[in-house]
């Protein structure tokens, strides 16, 4: 319980953050679980796409705090090579 009103405040604010923080997780795992449905399916192109899309919605995480810078390059380093060995695995030699 908040004491003063700056502390009341302050849980304010963090509840509210805490929401916008939730939003935007949820809609990064979203974008990563269309990635991996493309992986599972085997369609390369679509995999390509969604990972194209996955991009910039992970690295405006980074930006605003809700990822770490690492976090977001190592998931997007194992994504991209899952997605192109799938495309070594779909195309002919």
């Amino acid at each position: 319980m908040a004491n003063t009103p700056q502390s009341a405040k302050r849980a304010r604010q963090s509840e509210a953050r805490y929401k916008i923080n939730k939003m935007r997780r949820s809609r990064i795992r979203t974008f990563l679980r269309r990635v991996e449905e493309a992986i599972a399916s085997g369609d390369h192109a679509a995999a390509q796409e969604a990972l194209r899309a996955a991009q910039p919605e992970l690295m405006r995480g980074v930006s605003k705090g809700v990822v770490k810078k690492n976090t977001a390059a190592r998931k997007m380093s194992r994504l991209s090579a899952r997605v192109k060995a799938v495309g070594a695995t779909a195309a002919p030699v």
